[in-house]
């Protein structure tokens, strides 16, 4: 499948353009390609949809945000796919073609099978819930087919009744100059049927607006910015169409002592400098509970320890990461007259022991040169 255009190439304009220079630029394109000027030339179809689908998101200023800052990754996570046909295109701009042509073009949109809409939420989960997924209940709010006419859009009893206009084709033939256009039909809206006695309870639209409770299973080892598709948990489809997804994004909350790094986690824990020279067992919290960290003899501060295994599972291959453990020691304060004798008495320790391995090192320079004397005589 080839990638998509940038957008701002495809009408031939800047980023920064403004909203009508942005119209001016598609409605030159929109009369270049129209398909009722070019029957039958694939090329200008698809350039007659690549351009629809570059208007309809420069022209909107949350996608058009969206799409400078994630490019086509970032709206398709929002649910823009793009338009599925010429009926998307003609039933989403019909003003503006009105406005381009003089009046308004359509094509019998309503009456064929289109996918319902795709939904956002937002979740937050804890630290540790995204380390260990976690299977809820979330309440989402959506268009569901009405209880009462079973998206019907008549009331019980009634049925519709095929549009007189049009007899039934939805679409009505006008020509202007050298376009012969189908528009909609104004009396059915492209739908080649009226209904006399819409149902009370959605009004006629078919659908209703509820609450509907939805299980999401979030795998171990989400991080923030995943998102989870939940495959027809959408709105429903209009005509028999299939419905749209429910798309989860997910952000996680900081932890007071862990640090995610991909699937290894980070953490420091602090020892004192009698720890740090001689060595010592230290408990550890673990993402599964405390654990002894051997810390050997001589450790040095900001050295890194960690416990394989203990990190984050992977979503690829559920093997998980590591725990990585900074070490850091901690310099004693208010100290007791014991304990500052004792230092004293350590710290002169050291300076003995560090004077006598400077004799001996002098010493080995003056036996070397004696024996390089003696070899010289």
């Amino acid at each position: 499948m080839a990638a998509k255009r940038d957008y701002y190439e495809v009408l031939g304009i800047a980023k920064s353009a403004s909203n009508g220079e942005i119209k001016t630029a598609y409605r030159k394109l929109a009369l270049k390609y129209h398909p009722d000027r070019n029957p039958g030339d694939k090329e200008a179809e698809d350039k007659f949809k690549e351009a629809a689908e570059a208007y309809e998101v420069l022209r909107d200023d949350k996608k058009r945000s969206l799409y400078d800052q994630y490019g086509h990754q970032g709206l398709e996570g929002a649910g823009f796919s793009g338009f599925g046909g010429f009926d998307d295109i003609f039933s989403s701009f019909g003003d503006i073609f009105e406005e381009f042509f003089g009046f308004r073009t359509g094509r019998r949109s309503q009456s064929r099978a289109s996918r319902g809409n795709d939904l956002r939420y937002d979740m937050t989960l804890s630290f540790m819930e995204a380390a260990f997924g976690k299977e809820t209940e979330v309440t989402v709010e959506k268009m569901v087919v009405c209880p009462e006419c079973n998206g019907s859009a008549c009331a019980p009893g009634t049925y519709p009744e095929t549009c007189r206009q049009c007899g039934g084709a939805g679409q009505v033939t006008r020509t202007q100059g050298f376009f012969t256009v189908r528009t909609a039909c104004p009396q059915c809206r492209g739908n080649g049927q009226t209904i006399t006695t819409p149902c009370e309870n959605c009004r006629g639209a078919g659908k209703v607006e509820d609450a509907k409770r939805v299980t999401v299973k979030i795998p171990a080892g989400v991080d923030n910015g995943s998102r989870l598709r939940l495959t027809g948990e959408g709105e429903p489809g209009s005509n028999g169409g299939p419905p749209g997804d429910l798309y989860v994004f997910i952000s996680v909350q900081p932890h007071d002592f862990f640090e995610r790094d991909g699937v290894n986690i980070i953490c420091q824990i602090s020892i004192s400098f009698v720890q740090a020279a001689l060595g010592d067992d230290i408990p550890v919290e673990t993402l599964n509970g405390e654990k002894k960290l051997k810390v050997t003899r001589g450790t040095q501060p900001g050295e890194i320890l960690r416990f394989r295994g203990e990190g984050i599972p992977s979503l690829r291959t559920r093997e998980r990461g590591d725990q990585i453990i900074q070490v850091m020691v901690k310099t004693p304060t208010n100290l007791t007259k014991k304990q500052e004798s004792l230092l004293k008495e350590f710290s002169k320790l050291e300076s003995q022991k560090l004077s006598t391995r400077f004799k001996n090192i002098f010493k080995g320079d003056s036996g070397r040169k004696e024996d390089s004397a003696r070899a010289a005589r």
